[in-house]
């Protein structure tokens, strides 16, 4: 499994807005048979800060993810509404062991 956690900050006034553009995107990307999952969580003492974690099947998978319409429109939605640009760090799975997230 290729995990990525994304982080972001948006503008105070936009969290809301940010909240429901996220989570569509998320339901979304969980149809995709690349994705095994994406979690969207906000941090309880600061909530203009987000973290999205997102695995998926393999390395090659993100790129197709970011190929979608569904992520094209939420990367436009929410552009205007960032504090600063988003950050994203990459890992692989240790554990549970790969066969465990089936």
């Amino acid at each position: 499994m290729h995990v990525v956690h994304v982080l972001v900050r948006v503008r105070p006034e936009a969290v809301e807005s940010f909240r429901r553009a996220t989570i569509d995107n998320a339901r979304s990307s969980l149809e995709e048979p690349g994705i095994v999952r994406f979690d969207v969580s906000q941090r309880a003492d600061d909530p203009t800060r987000f973290v999205l974690v997102e695995v998926y099947r393999t390395k090659d998978d993100p790129p197709r993810h970011r190929q979608t319409p569904h992520y094209a429109a939420w990367r436009d939605a929410v552009e205007p509404m960032m504090a600063e640009a988003r950050a994203k760090v990459e890992y692989v799975n240790v554990y549970p062991d790969d066969n465990a997230w089936e």
